[in-house]
């Protein structure tokens, strides 16, 4: 007698709109599932994340059953196949089951087919091609629950086959390692992503930052990316020699700090000692604006960030950099700097904002001009002065010190 197929138990699949989504999709001669992560993050305890649906339903009669039941249908990714259907706010994608006809490293053509085993061939790693049906009948075509139990990262068939597929397998073979995986990564998919480092050229710069992004962020990034280093694989992708050192000890800075783990401040730790990286990375990886000027102004004087006389320095530095810039330039710093984590100089000069509020520059240009400044170059130079001083004198709020402040640089102003 053969063993039952294993079922799993979720909640999220019996209740709520997705369980009227897949019973919309899974009657009248169609069939669907959900597939992915959704599966495989349950079976490991993980957050849920996305619910990615599979069907035998083509997109025409997807979008004809969902828009009937009064769903939002939208062909986010007709031609592949894909529509996202909103139901009660939350967008779920459905996918016709597909057959790749064929492939450039970059993109595939695909055709529509109704069968459940190559559609799971098709996927890249074996722990991604889980689906499981409404009544919580597990369907694994490919090894993908031994896999998951073993925390095992591998690629479905031959590794080479699928990178071939998409070189954008070869980062994603690192970022889930680093995401689920246990141990040294799969051997015959580490050699494959060896032999094929050389196509990662080939990749839009936005499709790489987006799988580094979610590899820095993942909870075993330092060991993977130290893999990745020894591999040859980092230096082509950062076009720079990677920190390690800075990198893992900024983990250990943000854990102790309870910070979130930020990719992009993770990014300047392990990649950024001057603003030129920053300004190759954001050509790498086409960094938006906000990216960018954060790690030009990590870049931008971290070695001068010292935990000595940390307080008034430090009043200064957050003044001007603001809040978010402050916390990356000192742990970027202190991860650089001789101090140990558990340093409690460097913890609190990091946690400074939580202490100390930066006040509004008390003086404006109509102050200066009631002192006799005219309007001009001479007015902006005495605005910057006093702030200068206020700044350097500890952001004084008695009246009588900032009019102090005021008259000083009114009379140097008026000699000039």
């Amino acid at each position: 007698m053969s063993a039952a197929p294993p079922r799993l138990d979720a909640g999220w699949l019996r209740d709520g709109a997705l369980a009227r989504l897949l019973a919309l999709l899974d009657s009248d001669g169609e069939e669907a599932r959900v597939v992915g992560g959704a599966v495989r993050n349950t079976l490991l305890a993980e957050p849920l994340g996305d619910v990615d649906i599979a069907t035998t339903a083509t997109p025409d009669e997807v979008i004809a059953r969902v828009t009937a039941a009064g769903f939002k249908a939208v062909p986010t990714g007709v031609e592949h196949g894909t529509v996202t259907v909103v139901v009660e706010g939350h967008p779920h994608e459905v996918t016709t089951l597909r057959e790749d006809v064929e492939t450039d490293g970059r993109r595939a053509k695909v055709a529509f087919g109704r069968d459940w085993r190559r559609d799971a061939e098709r996927r890249d790693f074996t722990m991604n091609a889980l689906s499981v049906a409404r009544d919580g009948t597990i369907y694994d075509y490919v090894g993908g629950l031994d896999d998951l139990q073993a925390r095992r990262v591998r690629f479905i068939g031959e590794p080479a086959t699928r990178i071939a597929e998409d070189y954008l397998r070869i980062l994603r073979f690192f970022r889930f390692h680093a995401a689920y995986g246990r141990g040294t990564p799969d051997p015959a998919g580490l050699a494959a992503c060896i032999a094929a480092r050389q196509h990662l050229d080939r990749l839009s710069r936005e499709r790489v930052k987006m799988e580094m992004f979610k590899l820095l962020v993942a909870a075993h990034a330092v060991p993977v990316l130290a893999v990745m280093s020894e591999a040859g694989l980092l230096v082509s992708v950062l076009g720079g020699v990677p920190l390690l050192a800075s990198f893992s000890n900024m983990t250990k800075i943000e854990a102790a700090l309870a910070l979130p783990p930020d990719p992009v401040r993770r990014l300047g730790a392990l990649a950024v000692l001057i603003v030129e990286d920053a300004d190759r990375l954001r050509e790498r990886f086409r960094l938006a604006n906000a990216e960018h000027e954060r790690l030009h102004a990590m870049a931008d004087g971290w070695w001068r960030i010292s935990a000595a006389n940390a307080e008034q320095d430090g009043h200064a530095a957050l003044y001007r950099l603001g809040r978010e810039r402050f916390t990356d330039r000192v742990v970027l710093a202190w991860a650089r700097s001789p101090a140990g984590v558990a340093d409690t100089v460097w913890h609190d000069f990091a946690r400074l904002p939580e202490r100390w509020t930066a006040p509004d520059f008390p003086l404006r240009a109509a102050d200066f001009v009631r002192r006799g400044v005219a309007k001009g170059p001479a007015l902006g130079a005495a605005l910057r002065a006093a702030e200068e001083v206020w700044i350097a004198a500890d952001f004084p709020t008695e009246a009588a010190d900032v009019a102090a402040i005021a008259d000083a640089a009114a009379r140097r102003a008026l000699a000039d």
